[in-house]
């Protein structure tokens, strides 16, 4: 599947799954903007890159998607987004009784209420062109809940119903609207975690891996973010022309418990 003279833009892509996803796009020749908070140079080194690697325009474009107008200003500094990846997101664990109400609409308006921004000005540029992918890459969390997590489980299932709505919208248009769900994948920032693990459960890694961090995960494996790019460059494809409106789970089995 080639995605040559496809513009893709992934939100949050400078590390983790986003750059993962950009790198695959990248590989299958689309153009792609990376997109982050921050405007280092070292964030525009990487766009430039991966634009030489593959042999495509590839660029940085700094947005601060905890805010409407930046999420929205993202898409119109792109000045065209045939694909669209909503990958941003944060974190935050804390009991609901407990849980820092600056942290909820922090997460919400990341997790959530940027793709729904980025979304509502990429649209009309894909009806223009006559054809456009949106990829939201949710999580296991979209799909099943865990304690001490309620704004990013509520962020995550809202980022499905989101998907939904944009599909039964778009459904007659040659766009599609899909939502990725990883369990745990193997990305720089998880990568960290395991030496601490390993230190406070006495165990060795592959022990820590299996028992502690992947003990909702059944395979007993991370998801790669290369798997999430290529799950991604699926859904862009002609064969994923049908697909809309739906989950694709990549998660070793997580929700088939």
């Amino acid at each position: 599947m080639s995605l040559k003279g496809k513009t893709a833009v992934v939100t949050g892509s400078n590390s983790g799954i986003g750059l993962g996803v950009a790198r695959a796009l990248a590989g299958a020749g689309a153009d792609v903007v990376l997109n982050s908070f921050t405007d280092r140079p070292e964030d525009h080194a990487l766009a430039e890159a991966l634009g030489a690697e593959f042999g495509v325009s590839a660029r940085y474009v700094r947005a601060d998607l905890s805010k409407a107008e930046e999420a929205r200003g993202l898409i119109e500094a792109a000045g065209r987004c045939d694909i669209l990846v909503n990958n941003a997101g944060i974190q935050h664990v804390a009991p609901v009784d407990q849980f820092p109400a600056e942290r909820w609409d922090a997460i919400i308006a990341i997790n959530l209420s940027s793709a729904f921004h980025t979304t509502a000005v990429a649209l009309p540029m894909m009806r223009k062109a006559g054809w456009g992918r949106i990829v939201n890459i949710a999580s296991a969390h979209g799909l099943t809940a865990s304690p001490f997590k309620s704004a990013y489980v509520g962020a995550k299932h809202g980022v499905v119903g989101l998907t939904k709505t944009v599909a039964l919208e778009t459904a007659e248009e040659a766009i599609t609207c899909n939502a990725i769900c990883p369990g745990y994948v193997l990305t720089p920032l998880v990568e960290a975690q395991i030496p601490d693990q390993m230190k406070v459960h006495g165990m060795d890694r592959e022990t820590v891996i299996r028992e502690v961090m992947l003990t909702r995960q059944p395979s007993k494996q991370f998801a790669t973010v290369e798997q999430l790019g290529g799950t991604t460059v699926f859904l862009c494809s002609d064969a994923a022309a049908q697909i809309t409106g739906t989950t694709i789970s990549v998660d070793g089995g997580w929700t088939a418990l």
